[in-house]
């Protein structure tokens, strides 16, 4: 009888998945949209077929002007209109002083559900990109699981590592949050959990711990951006500023936040390796030695295979073209995925596997990482909404009233909060560039603050919503390791106090700097 009630009151307490905390947020905002007025900046950007400048005001009209510095001046948008022309700013750019409310007619009820159901739809086929390449690469770990040269390579590499576990951290964690910091990783980094999950749990951490690694590298690097070409050199660029002139300030910004991140982590993964009983996900423990490291259950050591070993190579090799085409080459999920779709025929040729063992492996691990791929549909759920009410520039509208008149200190601060908010809303870094920047980069000359303070807001404001927001790529992480929001926020909420007035910090010291 004590066992039921026990059962009883976990299942009572059970936290709800991915899946319902996005469902839930996506409802939260479905009802926001009832009460937000619509409206819209007027926006500029550059017609390639036209050649000129499209102007389209609030209510959706396009007026064409000619593509030069004085059509910008006229309407006060204080960029280079060569960063338009040549597509360093790729999107459209708010107007300030324009916006302006539109009737737009709020569904009703039986709309307002067939909305909610239309965009989980649309939000999967938009982000099928990522899905694509999220499949191919569950498929792939099904394959070099299957050919066993995860276990094998794993046996090898716990016999080099003891003694080394805290350079799995330090170096993991440094080395993604420089491809944060410097081009944005992000979403690629899904890629690495298969690989890295058994290292770590072979050096005696938990799955929270690979979390952690990966994570918060890749989301303490982009926070601290430095010249990430979606957010800080957008951002700079369409504040009218040169991002250079504030890299040394923000270089220490990355320096210490990444620094207080792995403080943080390797504390809690040492605790863990000491005493695996004080894991957040020790009731996952022996579920998952036995499916990553099946190496790992006392039987005599396997041979590493000249098969399992070029399957090995050939896997990492898929990712360093993966860094290499989005660093130099501009490559999107679409490349990505024709990458590892490459990978997959030549390991259909190295693996060794028969072709049913080869295809059923492949289709098992592509099920295997199928939650994690609707995980994203849904999350784009939320902007398809938010778009299709019109209610994102009334949001950014009403901030931008909130903080005229204030002090400096005030002014920064309270913009990084109010950055915050928008971060959650709008997950696109170089979407909430656009259109914050010409409305609020204006408001710092109003106070006496260097625009790049406002740069500084921006992104340390968005990236540190991105540490917990449901919609971004946290749950898309913890999906991966089947570990529950509940149990992320345990770990993390002490951290995010620690990174908040890290923020603080450093926005009161560019006051002194800029």
């Amino acid at each position: 009888m004590s066992t039921v009630k026990q059962q009883v009151k976990k299942k009572k307490h059970e936290f709800p998945t991915a899946y319902s905390v996005i469902i839930i947020v996506l409802v939260l905002v479905q009802i926001l949209t009832f009460f937000i007025p619509a409206g819209n900046y007027a926006t500029v950007a550059y017609d390639s077929s036209s050649k000129d400048f499209a102007i389209t005001s609030p209510t959706g009209k396009v007026t064409h002007e000619p593509a030069s510095q004085q059509t910008l001046d006229k309407y006060k948008v204080k960029i280079d209109a060569g960063k338009l022309v040549d597509g360093t700013i790729y999107k459209p750019v708010a107007i300030p002083d324009s916006y302006r409310r539109i009737k737009v007619k709020k569904p009703s009820l039986w709309g307002a559900v067939k909305q909610f159901l239309t965009a989980q739809v649309n939000g999967i086929a938009d982000s099928i990109d990522i899905i694509t390449f999220i499949l191919i690469l569950g498929g792939i770990i099904g394959v070099v699981y299957a050919n066993g040269a995860i276990n094998s390579g794993m046996q090898a590499l716990s016999e080099h590592i003891k003694g080394k576990q805290v350079l799995l951290i330090v170096i993991v964690m440094g080395l993604i949050a420089l491809g944060g910091t410097t081009f944005g990783l992000a979403e690629e980094t899904m890629a690495f959990y298969p690989m890295l999950i058994p290292v770590f749990l072979a050096a005696g951490y938990d799955t929270m711990t690979v979390v952690a690694t990966i994570f918060l590298g890749t989301s303490l690097g982009t926070l601290a951006s430095t010249i990430n070409p979606f957010s800080t050199v957008i951002a700079s660029n369409t504040a009218g500023v040169n991002f250079a002139r504030a890299l040394p300030l923000r270089i220490g910004m990355l320096l210490v936040t990444v620094l207080v991140g792995m403080i943080y982590t390797i504390i809690y993964a040492e605790k863990v390796r000491k005493d695996p009983a004080k894991s957040l996900v020790y009731d996952q423990y022996e579920e998952n030695r036995q499916k990553y490291l099946a190496f790992d259950n006392g039987k005599q050591k396997s041979r590493f295979t000249l098969r399992q070993k070029l399957t090995l190579l050939t896997f990492v090799a898929g990712f360093l073209v993966m860094i290499w085409g989005v660093q130099s080459k501009g490559w999107y999920f679409t490349e990505i995925a024709v990458v590892f779709l490459a990978v997959s025929y030549l390991l259909f040729v190295v693996s060794g596997l028969s072709e049913h063992k080869f295809m059923a492996s492949f289709v098992s691990g592509a099920a295997d990482l199928l939650g994690v791929a609707l995980t994203v549909g849904l999350a784009r759920a939320v902007s398809i909404v938010m778009d299709e009410s019109h209610t994102s520039d009334t949001i950014m509208y009403f901030f931008s009233k909130q903080i005229t008149g204030m002090n400096k200190l005030a002014f920064v601060w309270v913009l990084f909060l109010i950055y915050i908010v928008l971060g959650f809303f709008i997950q696109s870094s170089s979407g909430l560039a656009v259109l914050s920047m010409p409305i609020m980069a204006p408001l710092a000359n109003v106070v006496g603050v260097d625009r790049a303070s406002v740069i500084d807001a921006y992104n340390w404001g968005q990236g540190y919503i991105s540490l917990i927001a449901p919609v971004g790529l946290i749950l898309m992480s913890l999906a991966m390791v089947n570990i529950g929001f509940d149990k992320w926020w345990k770990f993390v909420w002490k951290l995010l106090l620690l990174e908040f007035f890290v923020c603080l910090l450093f926005l009161g010291i560019g006051l002194l700097v800029y």
